[in-house]
């Protein structure tokens, strides 16, 4: 069974950091790509961010892009997200995705991911 656990979510204010970690399990962590989704209240769940499974390609939403860097680390079978210059409107709960083994396109921004975490929250006060 797969599960994905996140940690590191909180207050933070408007201009700060913060740094999300996702512990993976049940899964061939190395073989899988992996990702963070956020939904706000009201909203929909959007796509933030993704990795290739080896770490050499990444994708960002737009409205992320310089400020949040998504990376892994294989070994210990866990990933993390590094969020700076953190906005109000980036006030939501983020998800850990995960998509099926050996799954790799050039954008994995429009790919549903096959396994969820149950998220953690971020918010951001101005």
């Amino acid at each position: 069974q797969v599960q994905l656990v996140e940690s590191g979510g909180g207050l933070v204010q408007a201009g700060g950091s913060l740094g999300l970690s996702c512990a993976a399990s049940g899964l061939t962590f190395s073989n899988s790509a992996m990702g963070w989704f956020r939904q706000a209240p009201g909203k929909e769940r959007e796509f933030v961010t993704a990795i290739s499974w080896s770490g050499s390609r990444t994708n960002y939403a737009d409205s992320v892009k310089g400020r949040f860097t998504i990376s892994r680390d294989n070994a210990k079978n866990k990933l993390f997200l590094q969020m700076n210059r953190l906005k109000p409107e980036d006030t939501a709960v983020y998800f850990c995705v995960a998509y099926r083994e050996y799954f790799m396109v050039a954008d994995y921004s429009s790919e549903e991911p096959n396994y969820w975490g149950q998220g953690t929250q971020v918010t951001v006060s101005s």
